[in-house]
């Protein structure tokens, strides 16, 4: 179970530290493939608690819980037969109507009930808990596909560490409230129906009565203890859920917290919130470990009355000592009902808690809705006509009224200032956000008419920090590509000026970068980055200040190489440095979310406006370097 958790963690963190730097769930150059996937299932998108969920998710899975109610049945009835058969043998050697033939044939028919209830239990839990299983498995997958479509706002209000505490501990109580709790609450309502009919109607209603006197009592018990345990289930999640998230923040920032030298402080909060964690989980147990000496004191207090009510029947000739000995064991078989009961409602509460803290999250409302019908992108000219644009919960205006053309087979510069909304652009084209007003069209469609799944094809993007995986180079590279060759894999590094790179390395294409791409520099993992994207045909690329890790010499081939490469495929390439943009087809400057220059890089230099300005100084900037 541990490593199924840290693998379904690790899923969950491959679609987290993609957003971690205000991203949507898209890598390198291309989207997730779950982001793609249009399908909702009937049975996690409606909204409901969490016993319709069980029970929806029951009828929909009726086999297997028909088999196991089965066989728990035929269970309940052989455990009921054998105290009452045991009774009668008792009874007959008293009796002496028993010979050695009857009493050997007796203790067979036991025996044989034994085991009969041996194979019927292995076969009821594999049938309960393979089913519950798989209701762990479509919540987690239902999860990691919510999370892949959801946009940067909703991760800017999530904490990626109790997001993946959703994934693991979260859906485990779900998943025991679908198969422990319903093991022990079918088992044990069936068991204690028996045996208190058998108590009843095959032994002395007398006894029954008295023997089930204190148990109204104890069911008050159970009410008041479950409620405590709801309160304490869901403290103990939110408090692993901060755990967990600090524990992700300082493994991915453990180079900044030594270098700062903030080890010590972070141990330290890390102690404080594993000690909330440890008392959380333990203020549960405590409620849980309530339900014991509740089912203790029932079940002595019943033994009492039994006994003495007993003893004065058997006395007094009214009962048999076999009968008296039948309803001792009966009573005896009730402590599992009761123990059943209090551990139903312990699972139930903490799943109760636990879907509570996830369904918020299934049913979140997507950032961007993926409504669109059309599956395929037509070569044609981008447009943004007024676009306004202003972040979730920010007044500012990021764009404001922003219009473009980008031909198809052009490329088109955009730079200006930091925060100007370059990358706002591209974001908008991604779809990762919607615009409040004005309109954005591919080919004479609006942009939102596509499905997001035919934009992800059409587009090969490669952000300011690109996400690398733990796993080799070229496997980075064919990433968007899984049936590339290793000649196409090593002409698209050539592309990006990292085949030299990568032939230094120990093991060459196959040298793992690992996390994030830590072993490779931030050129490097840069390259990768774009040799990604210059695998793909994807007619549309978008570099976001891809090149800004990477000398000036290096730039001037990559930008040549994709001339070269791309020819009659439309680029929009953002950049600080100008010389990336100065052989683009036009130009676009950006000043506080509007255009405040547009033209080619001649005409721009002839305006000696910013761009001018700015081209001079990089200039000189780079003569003083060369110097």
């Amino acid at each position: 179970m541990q490593d199924h958790r840290q693998r379904v963690g690790s899923l969950v963190v491959i679609v987290l530290a993609s957003v971690a730097s205000d991203e949507s769930p898209v890598i390198g150059a291309f989207r997730t493939p779950c982001s793609n996937n249009r399908r909702e299932d009937n049975l996690l998108t409606i909204d409901m608690n969490l016993t319709g969920l069980i029970g929806l998710y029951v009828r929909q899975n009726r086999r297997p819980y028909l088999l196991a109610a089965m066989m728990l049945a035929t269970v309940s009835a052989l455990t009921v037969y054998i105290p009452r058969q045991v009774g009668r043998v008792i009874d007959g050697l008293v009796a002496g109507t028993l010979d050695r033939d009857a009493l050997l044939g007796q203790l067979a028919w036991l025996v044989l009930a034994g085991v009969v209830i041996y194979f019927l239990r292995v076969g009821w839990r594999l049938q309960l808990f393979a089913a519950s299983y798989r209701l762990g498995a479509q919540l987690r997958q239902r999860l990691y596909v919510r999370l892949c479509q959801q946009g940067p706002h909703f991760f800017q209000m999530k904490r990626t560490g109790d997001l993946m505490a959703l994934a693991t501990n979260d859906i485990d109580s779900v998943e025991m409230a679908s198969g422990e709790a319903m093991l022990a609450g079918f088992d044990g309502t069936l068991t204690l129906i028996l045996v208190v009919a058998m108590m009843t109607l095959g032994v002395d209603g007398r006894l029954a009565a008295a023997a089930l006197l204190p148990f109204p009592f104890m069911a008050w018990a159970f009410w008041r203890i479950s409620e405590h345990i709801h309160q304490a289930s869901k403290d103990s999640l939110d408090a692993f859920g901060k755990l967990n998230d600090h524990v992700q923040e300082t493994l991915t920032g453990v180079r900044t917290l030594r270098a700062l030298g903030l080890e010590s402080r972070s141990a330290s909060r890390f102690a404080e919130l594993a000690e909330d964690a440890a008392s959380a989980s333990l203020r549960a147990q405590r409620w849980e470990a309530a339900f014991e000496p509740a089912v203790g004191v029932a079940l002595v207090t019943a033994t009492v009355l039994t006994l003495g009510l007993g003893g004065y029947l058997v006395f007094s000739g009214e009962l048999s000592i076999g009968d008296l000995t039948a309803f001792s064991m009966y009573l005896g078989q009730l402590i599992w009902p009761m123990f059943a009961a209090g551990w139903v409602l312990a699972l139930l509460e903490r799943g109760r808690a636990a879907w509570g803290r996830l369904q918020p999250t299934l049913d979140a409302p997507l950032t961007v809705e993926d409504d669109g019908t059309l599956e395929k992108v037509e070569p044609g000219a981008l447009v943004f006509d007024g676009v306004v644009f202003s972040y979730p919960g920010h007044q500012a205006r990021a764009l404001g009224e922003v219009t473009l053309h980008l031909a198809a087979g052009q490329t088109l510069g955009l730079v200006g200032a930091t925060g100007a909304g370059k990358s706002t652009v591209l974001r908008l084209i991604l779809r990762q956000y919607a615009a409040q007003s004005g309109s954005i069209a591919w080919a004479g469609r609006p942009l939102h008419d596509y499905q997001l799944a035919a934009l992800n094809r059409a587009i090969s993007w490669v952000p300011q920090e690109p996400f690398l995986f733990s796993a080799s180079i070229a496997e980075n590279i064919a990433l968007a590509k899984a049936d590339a060759s290793p000649a196409e894999i090593e002409e698209a590094a050539r592309l990006a000026s990292i085949h030299d790179d990568i032939m230094r390395m120990p093991q060459g294409y196959a040298t793992p970068v690992g996390e994030k791409g830590i072993a490779l520099s931030g050129g490097q993992r840069q390259r990768v980055a774009i040799a990604r994207a210059m695998l793909t045909d994807a007619p549309l690329l978008l570099l976001d200040d891809a090149l800004s890790a990477v000398d000036t010499q290096t730039e001037t081939d990559i930008l040549h190489h994709l001339r070269s490469a791309r020819v009659g495929r439309t680029a929009l390439i953002v950049s600080h440095r100008l010389s990336a943009v100065m052989d683009a087809d036009h130009i676009l400057v950006l000043k506080d979310g509007r255009v405040s220059e547009q033209g080619t890089h001649a005409s721009l230099l002839e305006r000696d406006g910013w761009y001018a300005a700015q081209w001079r100084y990089q200039q000189l900037e780079a003569s003083l370097d060369a110097a």
